[in-house]
Order: structure tokens, then C-alpha cells, then sequence
């Protein structure tokens, strides 16, 4: 398998595509801004305990409160925030290799015993705010490295489950045991099979140290403060999947790069020459078809091979899927070996899909009937085979005599690119048009088609009185800013026949530019 990491930067987000074999398979998205990850460690202040839900919200400077349940207090809660108080101002700070453990928490508690309103508590970023909910919390702290994963106030070392080796795990537990300082564990990630002595020595050194760094940092600040930072998704991504397979990481902008290739130099040397900085005229994404591949993210309709597809709906309670063969049955005389040949095909597809749309939750799967045990559980376990290379944590469950397959699987960031389809105000509710927040981009996508590609001197752009007032706009407007930018002439006419998000485009003559 063939990896590919393409990385955009423009002034307000880092757009991060992940290929395999030239196919999209995650696209992440990360605001320029301090931001809430996954990972981050703050100096939070108890805003309100809601005995009821058995949790408590906390303010870290979110717009809306965190949240924190009790079971993510962690067993040694009560260490932590003893750590905590040490090192507020005029007091002793304590070190945890020297502390004294207390009694770990027990699961049936009262989080009302352990936190007050007012109260300073050091958390961890569980999940990010979705929508109208703030930040998911646990003070169960972690530190990742590539190799590693540090537990403070722990003395266990635990090994990942993918690890099968007896040796192997025999000699991870002395390279751990070797470094590991009193109260602290670490969990050794899949990555470390492949690693030498000294680096996972080193992984390991480097969070303790980045550890002490986030404790030093609860006397200098006052809550809601931000402790430590987890580094930026693009790093993240290249920590938890770099290995042989990659050929390229590809970034266009010169900080950016430098901050990549500096940390690929720091944990894989010999991987420095695939980090490239990208200096081409066309947009990075557009240069290694990912722009294209985006378009149809959050289609409804799937294609695939030899005329078959699939259909995604999104609701309330679940993700549904259907997949169809198109007209192949018409042309072949075997269904059951064609409806399994479609249902690979989908499987393959439905794979990708859920982990490009970021789809959580339950996903329910129609596949085509088979009538063979042994095709539905080989169905199963290309689907299980499929799935491993996901990160996020999932179940995958057999067929069910109806041919549904059901699949949950978690979700702790929000999606990349959110569907948003708007319900036609002329037709009341009955039908759907294409999300009008993508419209103006979706314009500006064929203006630059047909000035660049075709070489047009002259677009008129005939379109509903609502758009072509928004195109219109200012003294600089929208169609103005087009006309500098791809040298053409521009002109907007209104017309209230064409749809709300009806676009046409049209020479001097009137003849359409755009066959449909």
C-alpha cells in the first residue's frame, strides 16, 4: 500500500488529506486557532455539579462549559488533585515519583465527594465540542507517543493487544521497567514492535519530561488556562501511522513544513527525504486530485465498478446504506455470484466511506441477498479485515438472516465537512436543494474551470434574484474579486425563473457553457 499525506494550509484552517493508493481515505480539518484537541491538558474551574447525570460541567475557557462524568474522574482522581493543590501559589510542590498513593476511587461513588463549585482540577480533552455541546472531559491524564502512551499515577505497564509475540512483549516490559520512574505506567503501542531499544527509551523520556513541563505550568497560570497542548493534527496523523508505507508528505506552506519535517527528523530520521515542500501554481489538492474526490464526499449516491452503487442517508438515531447492482443483473446469469462480487466491491468502498464522512454511531448496512452461509461469512470477514485499519474503535456484528450488517463505531472529533442541506422554502419541505453555504465556492470552482481550462473571456451567470443580489454586493463584490482573479469579464443577471441555487453559465451569445 502506497501513503500519501497532503497537507493545505490557508490563514484560517489546515486542510490534511490521507491517501492510499491515490484514493482519499481521511480528510481532517484543523482551525487556526489555540482550538480544544483531542489530547490537550487544562487548568479547569468547576462551574456546576449536577448530582443527578452524577457529573459535573467545567469551565477551560471553551465557550460552553465542559463536561466530566464521574467514571472519568480515573481511579487515583484523588492523587492528581492532590498534585494539584500542591502546586498552587506559596505551597511546596510535590513530585509524583515521591508521592504516597491514596485509595483509588471507587465506582459506585458520589462525584459531589470530590468536586465543588469553584474548584481548580486538572483535565484532559476527551472529545471535541460537536455542535451545540462543549468539550467531553477525563482526568484519567495521558501523554502519547509515537511509541508509547504515559499514565502518571499508575505502575502497570500494558502492552497493545496486536502485539502477539511472547518475546516480544518480554523484552517492551524491560525497555519499560529500564526507564519508568515510581507511579508511572505506560501502555506500548503497536508501533513500538518495530522500534529500537533507545527509541522507545527516549519516547518514553520525552513524556515524563513533557509531564513536568505541564505541572510546572499550574503555578504560573490560573484556571481556565491551557497546561499543554497536543501537537497539530498533521503531526498527530504522521505519529500514529508513519511507517515504510508512506511515500510522500506533501505541504504547501514553508512554516508548516519545517515544523513536519523537523518532527518526522526527530522520530524517523531516515523518512526526512518523502517530506516535501510544494511550490506548484495549481492548489496543492487540486494537484493530486483531492479536490475532486472531496466534491463527493457527502454524495448521496456512490458509484462503483460496472455500473453498481451505493446510497447513504444520514438520520437522527443512525447512518443507513444500500447497496445496489445496478444493471448487472440483468446481464448475468449467476446472482449469487454476482451479488457477492458487488458486495466486496461495496464492503471495499463502505470501509473508506466511513472513515472519509467520519461517520459515529450505528451504521446499518443492506447488502444484496446472499443465499450461501459461507459467502456471508466470508462477506463478514472482508468487512472485519477492511475495518482493521480504522483507528477509531468500532464493533462490526455478522449478517442477520434479513442481510443487514450493523457497525458502531465512535466518533471524538467533529466531521471534516458537515452535510448541511437546506429544505427548499418553495416547495415547503417536500424536496431538498444542495447546501447553499457551499454555492458561492461551487461558483467560483467552474469560473475557474472555464477561464483557465477553456480559456473564456466573458461568464454571464444567470442565477435567482436572492444570489445575484449576494454576488453583487459592496464595492468589491464577489463577481469583482472573480474578474481580477482569472482576468475575465463577468456579468450577473437575475432572473426569477432559475432556482434558488440554480447556477446557468452562458457565452456572449447566450449558448450554455456548461453542458448539463
Amino acid at each position: 500500500m502506497n501513503r500519501e499525506l497532503i497537507v493545505n494550509v490557508n490563514p484560517t484552517e489546515i486542510s490534511i488529506a490521507l491517501c492510499e493508493d491515490k484514493v482519499l481515505v481521511e480528510l481532517n480539518k484543523e482551525q487556526c486557532r489555540t482550538g480544544f484537541a483531542v489530547g490537550d491538558i487544562y487548568l479547569g474551574r468547576v462551574r456546576k455539579i449536577m448530582p443527578g447525570l452524577n457529573a459535573a460541567f467545567v469551565n477551560i475557557g471553551h465557550e460552553k462549559d465542559a463536561f466530566i462524568h464521574y467514571l472519568d474522574l480515573g481511579t487515583q482522581f484523588v492523587s492528581l488533585q492532590k498534585l494539584v493543590d500542591s502546586h498552587q501559589p506559596n505551597k511546596r510542590g510535590l513530585r509524583v515519583e515521591s508521592m504516597k498513593m491514596e485509595a483509588p476511587l471507587d465506582k459506585q461513588g458520589k462525584i459531589g465527594t470530590y468536586l465543588e463549585v469553584g474548584q481548580t482540577v486538572m483535565v484532559q480533552v476527551a472529545k471535541e465540542a460537536i455542535s451545540t455541546k462543549g468539550p467531553r472531559l477525563t482526568a484519567d491524564i495521558s501523554l502519547a507517543g509515537r511509541n508509547v502512551v504515559l499514565v502518571p499515577f499508575s505502575s502497570k505497564v500494558f502492552l497493545s493487544q496486536k502485539i502477539r509475540s511472547a518475546e516480544e512483549k518480554k523484552r517492551l516490559k524491560r525497555i519499560a521497567a529500564e526507564v519508568l520512574p515510581p507511579n508511572f505506567g505506560v501502555i506500548i503501542r503497536t508501533a513500538a514492535t518495530e522500534a529500537r531499544d533507545e527509541d522507545i527509551q527516549h519516547d518514553i523520556q520525552t513524556q515524563i519530561d513533557r509531564w513536568r513541563k505541564t505541572v510546572q505550568n499550574i503555578r504560573r497560570k490560573t484556571a481556565p488556562a491551557q497546561l499543554m497542548s497536543e501537537m497539530n493534527r498533521a503531526n498527530t496523523i504522521i505519529r500514529d501511522t508513519l511507517n515504510g508505507s508512506f511515500s510522500l508528505i506533501a505541504v504547501d506552506d514553508e512554516a508548516t513544513y519545517n515544523e513536519i519535517r523537523n518532527y518526522v527528523k526527530a522520530i524517523n530520521p531516515e523518512m526526512v527525504k518523502i517530506v516535501r515542500l510544494y511550490k506548484g501554481n495549481v492548489p496543492i489538492f487540486d494537484n493530486f486530485d483531492i479536490s475532486k474526490q472531496i466534491k463527493s464526499l457527502f454524495a448521496k449516491y456512490v458509484s462503483l465498478r460496472r455500473g453498481a452503487y451505493l446510497i447513504i442517508e444520514h438520520t437522527e438515531a443512525m447512518n443507513v446504506i444500500d447497496v445496489n447492482s445496478g444493471n448487472r443483473t440483468k446481464a448475468e446469469d449467476n446472482q449469487e455470484q454476482t451479488a457477492m462480487d458487488v458486495n466486496l466491491a461495496a464492503a471495499k468502498e463502505i470501509a473508506r466511506q466511513l472513515r472519509l464522512r467520519d461517520l459515529g454511531g450505528i451504521v446499518i448496512i443492506d447488502f444484496i441477498d446472499l443465499h450461501k452461509a459461507q459467502n456471508k461469512q466470508a462477506l463478514y470477514d472482508e468487512m472485519v479485515k477492511l475495518m482493521a485499519t480504522d483507528k477509531a474503535k468500532h464493533t462490526v456484528l455478522p449478517l442477520t438472516k434479513f442481510g443487514l450488517m450493523q457497525i458502531t463505531r465512535q466518533r471524538v472529533r467533529p466531521v471534516a465537512v458537515g452535510e448541511v442541506s437546506d429544505v427548499c422554502p418553495t416547495c415547503n419541505g417536500t424536496g431538498k436543494i444542495e447546501p447553499t453555504i457551499l454555492l458561492e465556492k461551487k461558483i467560483e470552482n467552474q469560473i475557474s474551470f472555464l477561464t483557465q481550462d477553456r480559456k473564456q473571456k466573458f461568464i454571464k451567470l444567470v442565477v435567482s434574484p436572492y444570489v445575484a443580489s449576494y454576488l453583487c454586493k459592496g464595492l468589491v463584490s464577489l463577481r469583482r474579486r472573480w474578474e481580477w482573479r482569472y482576468k475575465a469579464r463577468i456579468r450577473i443577471v437575475a432572473d426569477q425563473s432559475v432556482g434558488i441555487v440554480d447556477v446557468h453559465y452562458h457565452d456572449r451569445k447566450d449558448n450554455d457553457l456548461i453542458r448539463k
